[in-house]
């Protein structure tokens, strides 16, 4: 096995699961209820940066619960008939998990809460003149996900049972998660490779689990059968991540503020990214960090990131 994301390795149950302990004890008490009184499990809203195991989240309780999963992506849904299909083509107490909820048009947000609140969809009679006709809808769970609260309307925010806001990741956990995964897939991976990938993954099991097929790839292209420090320090130089597992728009971003650079539109200028990408994919992690702060609409480093600035550029 060569697929770290396969669905054979993946966690099934919540036991399990590494890290987010008070998700993971909310979840085991809404199945818990569930079981107890033969119902469905409820309709939640996950929220969260991308990459924390939302989805992997959403597998575990489905196997949790013995139910179907129907899976659709918000973006996808390009008529209302998308989502109307999905819900009658569910059965009672399955699981329609719409990733990216986001990316949910308004109008399609609307007519699912209004389809939960009525326990039906409506069918237009289209050119054919007919009547609308009202079809019930299953008894099912909505579980939505988002990385941005804000882009989910309050009225079908309000309409989910619980919302959880998924953490980031200790290193620990991380190395863990690396370990659990190594031992699935059957591969011969040295010791120190796991908190090393950990410690350049930001919290994020997305980017340690890529990092880790990134080293694995390395020793293969040798035709290698132990993954060694050496090959993931190979895999890491060639994604062009530095000590801190900053990417190279990451990297550039911080030159730019070195260089006196503070206002959005010419750092993106500098690095050659939207504003709208520089927003949301590459200052989240800086500020999380502390290597730099905003302050009505100026950005500057702080002292941890002249700091970093000046340890990197002496390594380089």
């Amino acid at each position: 096995m060569n697929d770290v994301n396969q669905e054979n390795v993946r966690p099934t149950s919540l036991r399990h699961l590494v890290g987010m302990s008070k998700i993971r004890e909310q979840v085991q008490i809404a199945i818990d209820a569930s079981f107890a009184d033969g119902i469905k499990f409820p309709s939640t809203l996950l929220i969260s940066e991308p990459g924390l195991g939302k989805s992997e989240l959403v597998n575990v309780i489905k196997h949790e619960m013995a139910v179907e999963l129907h899976h659709l992506i918000g973006s996808s849904v390009g008529h209302i008939s998308d989502l109307n299909g999905l819900l009658l083509g569910a059965q009672d107490k399955d699981i329609i998990y719409i990733n990216e909820a986001d990316s949910l048009k308004p109008e399609y947000q609307v007519a699912l809460y209004l389809a939960l609140d009525r326990g039906k969809v409506v069918l237009s009679g289209g050119k054919s003149g007919k009547s609308p006709q009202s079809i019930p809808i299953p008894d099912v769970t909505i579980i939505l996900d988002s990385n941005f609260e804000s882009s989910v309307l309050p009225a079908l925010k309000d309409r989910m049972k619980q919302v959880l806001y998924v953490p980031f990741y200790g290193e620990d956990e991380l190395a863990e998660i690396l370990r659990r995964r190594v031992r699935a897939l059957g591969w011969n991976v040295q010791d120190e490779v796991l908190p090393y990938l950990a410690s350049l993954s930001k919290g994020t099991p997305r980017q340690a689990l890529r990092l880790l097929s990134a080293s694995y790839r390395v020793s293969r292209s040798g035709e290698e059968k132990v993954v060694t420090l050496g090959h993931a320090q190979r895999a890491v130089g060639l994604e062009g991540l530095d000590e801190k597992g900053l990417t190279v728009p990451e990297q550039s971003y911080l030159r730019a503020l070195a260089d006196g650079v503070s206002r959005l539109g010419v750092i993106s200028s500098r690095i050659a990214m939207p504003t709208s990408t520089v927003q949301r994919v590459v200052e989240p992690y800086l500020i999380r960090s502390g290597l730099i702060s905003k302050d009505e609409g100026r950005r500057e480093l702080t002292a941890a990131g002249r700091e970093h600035i000046a340890r990197t550029s002496s390594n380089s």
